[in-house]
């Protein structure tokens, strides 16, 4: 959990007070820049008084399942009575946006052997039904679907509505990266990487209970939860369908959807549609463009647009 003294906190308002950019500050510092911004996130949550959405980034780790087959690894069809133990949730993590408290739950010794998760699967479901959006890679496919396939089994009833934000579908969207894993990702944006797992066997071991697995495994856990977080920053610019946050708030000036800044620049962009053009403006705070809802057409222009047959 991250912790900055008294003199720290006051430094770094100084320095926001200056203008000065998180480089900059990592500079002057002797930091990496992604410590200097996970430092000024913290600062500036201190001194926020806003009533905020909350958006949960979370990563779940499961086990494998245990199968009979038949003689060969290849071209195989596993049939529902050659599953001897299904797969289960072993581990998650999770984080509030900007927040220092990392939290996270992994099964005891016991449950491991017993392929008990009821206990962990309780907890995480706390924290979803308090989320209004939630952040995973490949969160959609895998973490949110995987949680409530164990959610219904244990007779858990779903959480409250959420929106989801996913940053592989971001990446793969927007980018040609040559790999789309979270550690690569996280790497290419020079914000650190995963701890190694030792592989397989981490969860060979996991699911006989070895305590100092189980430890491992749960670090192993909160590190890609931190990743994510600085992934999903990066590429939050570019997220096109970005649920709008500001849609949490009692607004009283413009604000950008995806960061809640309300300090804009307007270089004379435009944003349209076949039928219609809209003033876009860009977020000083995070970089991302929005536009006004009010159209930047006269009414003389808009009564002479032809709109498109669709076919």
């Amino acid at each position: 959990m991250l912790k900055l003294s008294e003199d720290r906190i006051n430094l770094l308002k100084e320095m926001l007070e200056d203008g000065l950019s998180s480089n900059e500050i990592a500079d002057m510092l002797d930091i990496k820049p992604s410590s200097a911004r996970r430092q000024l996130r913290y600062v500036k949550a201190l001194d926020s008084d806003k009533k905020v959405p909350k958006v949960l980034l979370f990563d779940i780790e499961t086990v494998m399942m245990e199968t009979f087959i038949w003689n060969g690894k290849y071209k195989q069809t596993i049939d529902d009575h050659q599953i001897i133990t299904d797969w289960n949730m072993l581990a998650w993590s999770a984080k509030w946006l900007f927040d220092s408290k990392i939290m996270s739950d992994i099964q005891t010794s016991k449950e491991a052997i017993n392929r008990d998760d009821k206990r962990i699967v309780n907890s995480l479901w706390e924290l979803l039904d308090k989320a209004n959006v939630i952040i995973g890679h490949n969160g959609d496919r895998f973490d949110i679907r995987k949680t409530n396939a164990r959610c219904i089994e244990h007779s858990i009833p779903p959480p409250s509505p959420y929106q989801t934000i996913d940053t592989l579908k971001i990446a793969k969207r927007h980018f040609a990266f040559s790999s789309y894993k979270l550690d690569f990702l996280a790497k290419k944006f020079g914000v650190g990487g995963k701890i190694e797992s030792g592989g397989y066997d981490l969860w060979k071991r996991c699911i006989k209970g070895d305590k100092k697995s189980l430890d491992h495994m749960n670090k192993y856990n909160i590190q890609d939860t931190l990743l994510l977080e600085e992934v999903y920053l990066r590429l939050r610019p570019w997220a096109a369908s970005h649920p709008n946050l500001a849609l949490y708030l009692d607004l009283t000036e413009k604000t950008c959807g995806k960061c809640l800044g309300t300090d804009f620049e307007d270089k004379g962009n435009y944003y349209t549609t076949n039928v219609n053009m809209y003033k876009a403006l860009r977020c000083k705070n995070c970089g991302s463009f929005a536009r006004l809802r009010q159209s930047a057409m006269s009414k003389n222009n808009k009564k002479h647009i032809l709109a498109p047959i669709s076919r």
